[in-house]
């Protein structure tokens, strides 16, 4: 009858470190800190303000390419055009998000989310306004330098959770992206040309000038708002220095609940994926937070962004591109609902079954079949096409473009499980914003790379007619095989932080 009792109380023979049985029974009995619910919404916010921004240029950009005569009516060089413009972009953040994330950890979060918000205000109604290639070229080069927002929202989610409840807040987030990739193509492709499409409304000589404003001025006014909810009620986070015992670390949350709020038992993959803080967190010099473990996961990281841009930056110009010249011949407001129908199955099913793949597969798993859909991805574009010239737009075409937006679906899931290893991989909590501006600061550099590679490659098979005019895939291709070349020496679990 002691037994049951004697099984509860330490003893000599009771070990230091909890087994993972143990551990996670602890764990669930522990009370969750409720969410900072203003806090985490204004984040949501946030995090949807990227996309739309980013994306609501896609549906429309190739045709304000030719609409100023940049090309000179040359079909076939469009694409180099259009993909400088977002190399551009990510060139100039490059240079200047990891300062700006290294800058707050000295002097905080919130002075540079809103000069962030600024720089992509002003960027959108200069974008809007432009009516030559400098200007546009001259608006995204703003937006990237002032943008640090991209690697100071991901240590701002770190620094108002713990690991009670991070594993509830991520999913939101990874909803608030799937609804601004909504959002951001269905502004852009509805709202352009609006003097052709709502004529009654816009009859004014302005709209005809400047037929690509109203979209972004429409992003412009969310983003002002926002800025001014962030002035008002975003608190800046409260470092504190609560020692950290060998028993806290090993009852940290694991890989698949921090993901995606999974609910499954610990075993011996636990790890502190929320960074601990202890009493001697400081930031820590570059040199120290370069560790292989994340030179690995910023290298993953950067192949995943590399991909994923260029088919973002290829998809319009595809779909806009005529028929007989390799693409689909669809209209703005046509390649922006096609986006648009991304973005909201997206966020659908990864709110459906992200979590369940995550528990039953891991996140190294999960990340390499993610990234290995790439390779049908890029083979269903030459078959859409010959699927077009053989029948024109008939339903074998859209359920080809359907069955590609499901393949982009479960390659996105690839996002949430390297972030697992990123975030794992941070050397302390008071070096998050250096982990996540080095990753920013790589990512960036290659999705300067993507555009102008999957574009220009576009364009330069076309012009002479490589493959018929489709070798970009068979590159892109054999340049998914290397990116999961880089995958397959992730560790099968997310590293445990010593």
């Amino acid at each position: 009858m002691s037994t049951p009792e004697r099984s509860e109380r330490p003893d000599e023979e009771t070990p230091l470190l909890r087994s993972p049985s143990r551990s996670s029974s602890t764990q669930s009995a522990r009370t969750q800190t409720p969410l900072p619910k203003l806090q985490l919404s204004l984040l949501v916010f946030l995090q949807m303000a990227e996309p739309m921004t980013s994306q609501c240029i896609y549906p429309f950009v190739n045709q304000l390419i030719r609409d100023l005569g940049i090309t000179h009516g040359d079909e076939e060089k469009v694409g180099y055009y259009a993909g400088l413009i977002e190399a551009l972009f990510f060139l100039t953040e490059a240079v200047t998000v990891l300062q700006w994330s290294r800058l707050s950890d000295h002097v905080g979060r919130k002075p540079i989310v809103i000069v962030g918000m600024s720089g992509i205000m002003i960027s959108m109604v200069l974008f809007g306004l432009s009516r030559s290639y400098t200007m546009l070229i001259v608006s995204r080069c703003i937006c990237g330098a002032l943008n640090g927002n991209v690697g100071v929202m991901k240590s701002l989610l770190a620094e108002i959770t713990d690991d009670t409840n991070i594993s509830r807040a991520i999913p939101v987030m990874t909803v608030a992206w799937a609804v601004g990739s909504t959002i951001g193509p269905l502004i852009g492709g509805l709202l352009a040309r609006p003097a052709e499409r709502f004529p009654k409304l816009f009859n004014r000589p302005f709209w005809t000038i400047y037929p690509y404003f109203l979209p972004c001025a429409a992003v412009a006014g969310y983003v002002l708002l926002l800025m001014i909810a962030v002035v008002l009620f975003m608190k800046e986070p409260i470092h504190q220095d609560p020692p950290v015992s060998e028993a806290d670390v090993a009852q940290n949350v694991p890989a698949a609940e921090l993901a995606e709020g999974a609910t499954i038992e610990h075993d011996e993959s636990v790890f502190p994926l929320h960074v601990p803080e202890t009493k001697n967190d400081h930031p820590l010099p570059l040199r120290e937070v370069l560790t292989g473990r994340v030179i690995l996961a910023i290298s993953n990281y950067a192949t995943l962004g590399l991909l994923d841009v260029a088919l973002l930056a290829l998809i319009p110009l595809f779909m806009s591109t005529p028929i007989k010249l390799g693409g689909l011949g669809l209209t703005p407001a046509t390649i922006g609902l096609c986006l648009g129908a991304f973005g909201l199955s997206n966020g659908f099913l990864q709110m459906l079954v992200f979590s369940r793949i995550m528990e039953a597969w891991g996140p190294k798993r999960l990340f390499v079949v993610s990234l290995a859909s790439f390779i049908p991805i890029w083979a269903f574009f030459p078959l859409t096409n010959a699927l077009a010239r053989a029948h024109g737009l008939s339903n074998g075409v859209w359920m080809a473009i359907g069955t590609q937006i499901l393949l982009m679906v479960i390659m996105d899931m690839a996002y949430g499980a390297i972030y697992v290893f990123l975030i794992s991989s941070a050397p302390n909590k008071r070096s998050l914003g250096a982990t996540n501006g080095l990753a920013q600061t790589v990512i960036s550099l290659q999705r300067a790379v993507g555009p102008v590679l999957s574009t220009s490659l576009f364009a330069f098979t076309l012009e002479i007619n490589i493959l018929g005019g489709q070798g970009v895939y068979v590159a892109l291709i054999a340049l998914s095989g290397l990116a999961l070349s880089v995958a397959l020496r992730l560790p099968r679990k997310p590293w445990k932080n010593d």
